[in-house]
């Protein structure tokens, strides 16, 4: 899905809070500013040389966005940090860049670090060099999630060290859920398909075809070893529950449910408050995290879509998820068995 960083703030963020990606987009680009408290950092008139663009062109932009380049490390300089920051300015060497015109007269300054230089060019239309460095940008991006996946991006989620136990307990679930399907529930073989499918349009409004579809999945590929554990653990909350109380249902009624009776009890289900937070929370992660790392966006959940924290990032990108990836490829066969086991 083509982006357009001008436009999508959730895109720029995204991009924003990805550490991994900002030190290296840094580190490719080379971009030089001057180092202060350990961060590199650009003045107004050093934003505005380079995007060659007029200063009171960044000047519109930072008031337009302020809240959102501000967040991304956008900030007024006074003080004793200011005379920090000119004595920085004059013992390192920075060639060919006009900071402006600072002297010990000036009472304070904006200061950009490299975040929120980056965050200009996202937002700058005016700018070519803009324009050219947000291309710069995606490619690396890009390149960077091809990278820590190995090319596809399909089972990033098994990057999260809670995947294993989260996979292996849904199994667990999905038995005890189809047992009291085939036991309690005179429907036919349709009804497993049909009641998988209600629970993943409950939990996150897409039955198993259309999620294949957005994640562009073959057909033999397994949907839920695509998922992440949050999504997962509430599916196995909704299988236990489900059996439960099917099982009862029908106990109590003296004989297997019907088709309407079974549309019933699910209604009443999946409508009871408790489910409220943890759905939400589920659709936000899937969601959220489909979009920023697959590139897939979920069009019936795109109102719980929301930047991924760096801490995201480093749990999906960073080097513990390549060390539980490498685990769980040299230990394939017995992750196969403790699965047919539970």
């Amino acid at each position: 899905m083509a982006k357009d960083l001008t436009t999508c703030q959730v895109d720029r963020q995204n991009i924003l809070n990805n550490e991994l990606a900002i030190t290296e987009l840094q580190k490719q680009t080379g971009i030089q500013g001057v180092v202060f408290e350990e961060r590199l950092r650009f003045t107004k008139a050093m934003v505005a040389t380079y995007f060659d663009v007029d200063e009171r062109t960044i000047e519109r932009y930072v008031s337009d966005n302020i809240d959102e380049i501000s967040s991304n490390g956008y900030e007024i300089v006074k003080g004793a940090r200011l005379k920090a920051f000119i004595k920085c300015i004059a013992e390192q060497d920075v060639p060919d860049i006009n900071v402006g015109n600072i002297s010990s007269r000036t009472s304070q300054i904006a200061l950009f670090d490299f975040r929120a230089f980056l965050n200009v060019a996202m937002l700058l239309v005016e700018s070519k060099n803009a324009k050219v460095l947000r291309q710069i940008i995606l490619d690396i991006v890009i390149d960077l999630v091809n990278q820590r996946t190995g090319g596809s991006t399909k089972y990033i989620n098994k990057r999260d060290q809670d995947f294993i136990t989260a996979f292996l307990q849904e199994e667990n679930y999905r038995g005890e859920f189809t047992d009291a399907l085939k036991d309690y529930v005179d429907m036919g073989n349709s009804k497993y398909a049909i009641y998988t499918d209600k629970i993943y349009q409950s939990i996150f409004k897409e039955k198993a075809q259309e999620y294949k579809r957005i994640l562009n999945l073959s057909r033999k590929d397994s949907v839920r070893e695509t998922m992440y554990s949050e999504v997962l653990d509430l599916i196995a909350s909704y299988e236990c529950g489900l059996a439960a109380m099917i099982k009862s249902q029908s106990e109590q009624l003296g004989h297997k449910l019907n088709n309407w009776e079974m549309a019933d009890l699910f209604s009443s289900f999946e409508n009871l408050p408790l489910w409220k937070p943890l759905i939400i929370r589920a659709r936000t992660k899937m969601a959220s995290r489909d979009m920023a790392l697959r590139d897939a966006f979920h069009y019936q959940l795109e109102e719980y879509i929301k930047p991924l924290d760096a801490e995201e990032y480093e749990k999906f990108l960073g080097s513990s998820g390549d060390e539980l990836e490498k685990l769980m490829k040299e230990n394939q066969d017995v992750l196969i068995r403790l699965k047919e086991r539970s």
